[in-house]
C-alpha cells in the first residue's frame, strides 16, 4: 500500500512538474496561476488520464497497429491534455497547434523524466528510514 501512495506522488509531482514545464517554456500553453485549485484538477486529471490511458493504448496498439507502439507515451500525453483542457474546472490553457504539438512533447518528456529520476530519492528515503527504524 505504502509503494501504491508513493508512486501515486511521485506521479502526481511528476505531471505538475511536466505541465509547469511546459507553462514555463511555451508560449500558447498556460496553466491559470490566479486559480490554484484549477491547477490542482487539471494535475489530478491529466495524471489520472495518463495512467489509464497508456496501458489501454499499448493494448489497443499490440493487437491493431505495432508501429504505434513506440509513441504511446506521446499519444496518451496528448489525449490526457485535450480531455483536461476540455474540462472547464481544469486550469489549464492550450492556444494554436504549435502549442499542442511542442506542449504536448514538453509535457511527456519532462513527465518521463521526472517518473524516471524522482523514485530513487524517495525509495532511497524509504529504505534509510527503514534501517534507521
Amino acid at each position: 500500500m505504502i509503494n501504491f501512495l508513493i508512486r501515486a506522488v511521485i506521479f502526481l509531482a511528476s505531471a505538475f512538474v511536466g505541465l509547469v514545464a511546459a507553462d514555463l517554456i511555451l508560449d500558447g500553453f498556460s496553466l491559470h496561476w490566479n486559480d490554484w485549485w484549477g491547477i490542482l484538477v487539471a494535475v489530478v486529471i491529466f495524471a489520472v488520464l495518463q495512467s489509464v490511458l497508456a496501458p489501454w493504448l499499448l493494448k489497443v496498439a499490440r493487437r491493431h497497429a505495432h508501429a504505434l507502439i513506440g509513441g504511446i507515451g506521446i499519444v496518451s500525453t496528448f489525449v490526457a491534455l485535450l480531455i483536461a483542457v476540455l474540462i472547464p474546472a481544469a486550469g489549464i490553457g492550450i492556444d494554436g497547434p504549435v502549442a499542442w504539438i511542442i506542449g504536448t512533447f514538453i509535457v511527456w518528456l519532462v513527465t518521463a523524466l521526472a517518473t524516471w529520476l524522482l523514485p530513487p530519492l524517495f525509495i532511497k528515503k524509504k529504505v534509510d528510514a527503514r534501517r534507521d527504524g
